[in-house]
């Protein structure tokens, strides 16, 4: 008894499906949503995406629990926005004109600029806290392998 009920439950939840014939309408969308799907592209980022970045990036910066933060101290938060915007339009620039064809390349490289850019701020920002006459060039400069 019990599992006849449980039978008619679930035939009751299904959905109904139109017995309409596709259209040319409906047809053109799939074919379209299939193009899309092949179409996906990793390089460039959006602007969506690169903005997400950017606010990790102030994030990561300015908070007083981030790992970086708790090395070499926190960026107050309009200076860690204007370094974020900086430090993703510079490794953008830099991995958009590396001349590669492969995206994922591209992007590994994109996202290694701005781990060696966001190192060299705070580890000079610290060291200018420590000895304020006196920087490295080896603090200051970055060197990227392709």
């Amino acid at each position: 008894m019990t599992i006849d009920i449980h039978y008619s439950i679930v035939e009751e939840q299904e959905p109904k499906r139109s017995k309409r014939p596709k259209t040319e309408k409906t047809q053109h969308q799939e074919i379209k949503n299939t193009e899309k799907i092949k179409s996906f592209s990793i390089w460039p980022p959006s602007q969506r995406t690169r903005d997400a970045v950017i606010n990790h990036l102030v994030e990561t910066l300015s908070s007083s629990s981030s790992v970086l933060s708790k090395r070499y101290g926190s960026i107050p938060q309009d200076e860690a926005s204007a370094t974020a915007r900086s430090i993703e339009d510079e490794a953008f620039a830099a991995s958009a004109g590396c001349g590669l064809a492969d995206d994922i390349k591209i992007l590994q490289i994109y996202s290694k600029d701005i781990s060696k850019r966001i190192l060299v701020v705070v580890k000079s920002r610290s060291a200018s806290a420590k000895t304020p006459t006196t920087t490295t060039s080896e603090e200051t400069s970055v060197e990227y392998e392709y």
